[in-house]
């Protein structure tokens, strides 16, 4: 067994996950001082950030649309071509920071009719607000991200988010408690933190490429190159699609959410936990995920298909055992893990039965990421939104609504769906990438 193309991938996948990674222990970091300053502000966070977990995946999403053009660009050396792309990326970004901030302020201005407990609104408004002011900046991040990785340059998006995480939790510990002669803030405290940090990131992003010799091939095409249709057409071709069905799939879980909200706020917090959870694997996977995507387009711009097949199966190989090492720990501690984040034992208790439903759906979440980014690798992303409809509207958020209501499940009944949604999604992106790999093959 030939192990060099594993090493390779993980060597580009690695720093990606470590990145993701910390970008979990802020979720984490976040969920707990909250949780432990109070229960409703633990729910109150865990409404708006679903909400906004929304807006951002569907951004990212978007701005997954840059990486296989700079990765087939740079696998060509076309590297005054990944200049001018990543010009026009920034530009698309701006106007759908835009598009999203006037989005999120109309439903900013409808929260009262969400159906949310009455005594979270003071909490959920502020918070609200400042993670919405943040939103450009993640936008920024995004476009900068995508075009580092594309080049195979995974380390410096990977150092940033970590010290800009580092700053995050720093900053949450001084204005949540009210610390070093700052007023005790709270959950408000909480979304100042994260702004601080999103604008740090961004920043520093910025200060690198203009200024650092590593960029310098890439900064003549940025400088000479102009914002023109061809590229802003090649970038919505490929972003819209990715976005939507990120979006879909993110918005399966903020949807749920509003429905966990109308159990109560005990639901809530427990569900805001679950959430933070998830992401441990989610954000693992998806750090593989990225390095898949970024090898194949490389591959993609060579035409060189066997390389893209194996790729994609050694991609799935590598998911299936991060998902082993991550779900065995989480299980073994199922009963602990309320209790780090809340000192509420009927949350702890419906974190307990949870875990299950979480566990259930592993294997489908791996299979859907890594063949959703083997899809983005090719260029190939037109039907992914039809799949994810599909998945996400048409099979989950029903069955979350007939288990938890009509079959009494509770929250336990809605996380129930989501095994159902991520596996057939999974399952659909790997039947198209494996016509479509047939397709270019002849």
């Amino acid at each position: 067994m030939n192990l060099k193309p594993y090493k390779t991938l993980l060597a580009l996948g690695i720093p990606i996950v470590i990145g993701q990674i910390g970008v979990i222990v802020l979720g984490f970091v976040d969920t707990l001082m909250i949780g432990h300053h109070s229960t409703n502000e633990l729910a109150a966070a865990s409404f708006v950030n679903n909400m906004f977990n929304l807006a951002i995946i569907f951004c990212t999403g978007f701005s997954y649309g840059l990486t296989p053009i700079v990765g087939s660009l740079f696998g060509q050396q076309k590297c005054n071509a990944v200049g001018q792309i990543l010009k026009n990326s920034l530009a698309a970004n701006t106007l759908l920071a835009i598009l999203v901030c006037s989005i999120m302020y109309i439903l900013y201005s409808n929260l009262h009719r969400l159906g949310q407990p009455e005594e979270l609104l003071p909490f959920i408004r502020p918070y609200f607000i400042v993670l919405l002011i943040s939103l450009p900046f993640i936008l920024w991040f995004n476009a900068f991200k995508q075009f580092t990785d594309g080049i195979t340059d995974t380390k410096t998006s990977m150092w940033i988010l970590l010290g800009g995480n580092v700053f995050n939790i720093i900053g949450n510990y001084i204005l949540i408690y009210g610390k070093v002669g700052f007023p005790e803030l709270g959950l408000l405290g909480a979304g100042i933190s994260t702004l601080a940090s999103r604008i740090l990131m961004a920043a520093v992003y910025w200060v690198l490429f203009l200024y650092s010799k590593r960029y310098q091939t890439f900064r003549q095409g940025f400088t000479k190159g102009k914002i023109n249709k061809q590229d802003f057409r090649l970038l919505n071709k490929l972003g819209w699609p990715i976005a939507g069905q990120m979006g879909m799939e993110t918005a399966s879980f903020s949807l749920s959410a509003i429905m966990v909200g109308w159990l109560g706020s005990a639901e809530l917090a427990t569900y805001q936990i679950m959430t933070a959870v998830s992401q441990v694997c989610f954000m693992v996977y998806y750090g593989m995920g990225a390095a898949v995507s970024v090898r194949i387009s490389n591959f993609f711009g060579q035409r060189d298909m066997e390389n893209i097949r194996r790729i994609s199966h050694i991609g799935f190989h590598i998911i299936l055992i991060m998902g082993v090492c991550t779900c065995i720990p989480i299980y073994l501690l199922r009963h602990d893990i309320g209790g780090w984040f809340t000192d509420n034992a009927t949350v702890s208790a419906m974190v307990v039965q949870t875990i299950i439903p979480f566990l259930l759906y592993q294997f489908g979440d791996g299979l859907q990421i890594n063949f959703a980014n083997a899809l983005r690798g090719i260029s190939d992303v037109r039907f992914m939104m039809v799949y994810a409809f599909i998945a996400y509207f048409i099979i989950s958020l029903p069955l979350s609504y007939f288990f938890g209501f009509i079959c009494n499940w509770g929250i336990v009944g809605i996380w129930m769906a989501f095994p159902f949604g991520l596996t057939s999604a999974g399952i659909m992106y790997y039947l198209r990438f494996k016509y479509k790999l047939k397709q270019l093959s002849h």
